[in-house]
């Protein structure tokens, strides 16, 4: 008989966290091993940081966990554990984050309304060495295979694509109402798109936020 297939589950969102726990422990030939909430947890947990992740053979790896970013985190564990498969899980297959996160080394994504027979299938075929691509994404993720790699790393990978081009605004100097004026948003829009920026970059004011997009070559335009 075969060893189960060690699985570690990172996501900052309790409620789905435990409960595809709670699935993957239901299923035969899969054993959870750990669970993470945020990116802290997860490098600790995978060995990233003073924890021990050498019994963990996949990883369902959140792309927005709150105090940092799942393909970041993606991308260290791949280079420090290449024997470690990562299925990014998200809410919508074609999010920008989940093609930087191929590119970054996962093997593959995981809808988060997906089957509890579709996540049997995508964990086992993962950890089988196989990848889980739909069209569109293996499409993106070849065009930066084929041109070598030359594509820029996509900055912020857990922000929607109107989150950064607002992020790169403020990081240019703008205030909310000339970005409203850009963007032909309302003020009301942009104050609450900024908001969210903030909280996913896990800054506490505006300024904060703009250093790092300006670390990242954003507001350079």
């Amino acid at each position: 008989m075969s060893p189960p297939v060690h699985v570690a589950v990172v996501d900052d969102h309790p409620v789905f966290r435990l409960g595809m726990v709670a699935l993957l422990d239901s299923l035969a030939g899969i054993e959870v091993v750990g669970q993470a909430a945020s990116a802290a947890e997860a490098r600790g947990l995978l060995g990233l940081g003073s924890g021990d992740g050498s019994s963990v053979d996949v990883v369902l790896m959140d792309v927005d966990l709150g105090d940092g970013s799942g393909v970041e985190v993606t991308r260290d564990l791949v280079r420090a554990r290449p024997d470690v498969r990562v299925l990014v899980v998200t809410m919508h297959e074609t999010d920008d984050a989940v093609v930087s996160a191929v590119r970054a080394g996962a093997r593959g994504y995981l809808v988060k309304s997906a089957s509890p027979a579709e996540v049997e299938r995508a964990v086992l075929a993962v950890a089988d060495g196989a990848m889980i691509l739909s069209p569109t994404v293996a499409e993106r993720a070849m065009a930066y295979v084929v041109g070598g790699g030359a594509a820029v790393r996509m900055p912020f990978p857990q922000l929607t694509a109107r989150e950064r081009e607002v992020l790169d605004l403020v990081a240019a100097g703008l205030d909310n109402s000339a970005i409203a004026h850009r963007l032909s948003l309302s003020p009301k829009t942009v104050r609450n798109t900024v908001s969210a920026v903030l909280t996913k970059l896990a800054v506490r004011d505006r300024a904060a936020a703009i250093v790092r997009a300006r670390e990242e070559g954003l507001g350079t335009a």
